[in-house]
């Protein structure tokens, strides 16, 4: 059985945004429904480096639920993203990259929803596959998008 400070550090640790090897940054926002009380609905675009492949940047732009609960970090966002992922500069493929790894997390709810991206490395057509996937700890999400990075040799 867990102890009541151990239920507590499990408790905060969902409530925290995580943002696991990723330097994100926030590019931009637009307005898509306007709201009386609290912020506007928008979708938000935010970009991050991938933290073990230099020279590949992606950008994910993903829904942002307003109003009141919006504004005070209570509305679960809608799985609604789309990702995009280039070359920005050389990119070196290190000897014992993991065939798959995340990249970047983002809490999209206050309890069990996340948007993540997991970089897959298809060696055999020598190409970074960047998956980003709403993911639910209770019934799952279906709902994913796709971009790819050919790495040129």
């Amino acid at each position: 059985m867990l102890k009541p400070y151990a239920c507590l550090a499990l408790f905060c640790s969902l409530l925290l945004p995580s943002f696991a090897h990723a330097d994100d940054s926030d590019v931009g926002c637009v307005t898509t429904e306007w709201k009386l009380l609290g912020a506007n609905h928008k979708v938000c675009v935010s970009a991050f480096n991938d933290p073990d492949i230099p020279g590949v940047a992606c950008y994910i732009s993903q829904a942002k639920t307003g109003g009141v609960s919006g504004s005070l970090g209570l509305a679960e966002d809608p799985s609604n993203f789309a990702i995009s992922c280039s070359q920005v500069g050389p990119i070196e493929i290190p000897a014992k990259l993991p065939k798959q790894a995340n990249v970047f997390r983002e809490s999209t709810s206050v309890f069990f929803k996340a948007t993540r991206v997991t970089r897959i490395w298809d060696a055999k057509r020598n190409t970074l596959v960047y998956l980003a996937v709403s993911r639910r700890l209770v019934d799952g999400s279906p709902f994913n998008a796709i971009s790819t990075v050919p790495v040129k040799q």
